[in-house]
C-alpha cells in the first residue's frame, strides 16, 4: 500500500472545483467545492464515471469533521484510553537546600516521591538524565517530571520542607 493517491482537479466554471479520486479498489469518489464554500461528496457509477450515483452535502463543520476522521494519525500509546496527568516543573537548588553539594542518589527522589529528576540546568549547561552520582550545586535548577503530588514532594524534599 505504498502507492500514493493522485486526485485530479477540474474547474467547474460558475460552480467551483471538482476533485476526483479513483481508489485502489477502482471506486470513483469526488468532492465538489462550490464557490460559496458548500461541499458535496459524490459517489460515481463504476460503469460510467460521469454518472453520479449519490451525493452527500456537507456544511463546513461537517466537512472539517470528516477530514479529521480521514487523516491517518499515529497511534499514541501513552494517551490511548488511559489518561495520565504528568507535569513538569523547574525546582531551584538554593543555599538552604539540604541537598546542595550532595548527589542525586542521596535524595532517593524517585523512590520517595515517584517523580523523576530528568535534567539539571546549570549556568554552564544542561545535564540530561543525570546519574545517581551527579552532585547538585547551589543555583542548579532541577527539571522534574511526575504527577502533581510527586513533583510537589520533590520540591519539598529539595527545599528541605
Amino acid at each position: 500500500m505504498d502507492q500514493q493517491a493522485h486526485p485530479t482537479k477540474t474547474t467547474l466554471p460558475g460552480i467551483g472545483t471538482r476533485y476526483d479520486l479513483i481508489t485502489e479498489g477502482g471506486k470513483h469518489v469526488s468532492v465538489v467545492v462550490h464557490n460559496d464554500g458548500r461541499r458535496f461528496l459524490g459517489f460515481h457509477d463504476p460503469e460510467d464515471d460521469d454518472s453520479c450515483r449519490d451525493t452527500v452535502p456537507l456544511d463546513p463543520a461537517e466537512a472539517a469533521a470528516l477530514a479529521q476522521l480521514l487523516i491517518p494519525a499515529p497511534i499514541d500509546p501513552v494517551r490511548g484510553e488511559i489518561e495520565i496527568d504528568l507535569v513538569t516543573e523547574h525546582i531551584p537548588v538554593t543555599a538552604r537546600s539540604p541537598y546542595s553539594g550532595r548527589t542525586l542518589g542521596d535524595t532517593q527522589a524517585r523512590s520517595r516521591t515517584g517523580a523523576s529528576i530528568v535534567a539539571v540546568l546549570r549556568r554552564t549547561g544542561a545535564t540530561p538524565s543525570p546519574a545517581p552520582d551527579f552532585r547538585f550545586a547551589t543555583g542548579d535548577t532541577l527539571v522534574v517530571v511526575g504527577t502533581r503530588e510527586g513533583v510537589d514532594a520533590v520540591y519539598d524534599l529539595i527545599a528541605g520542607g
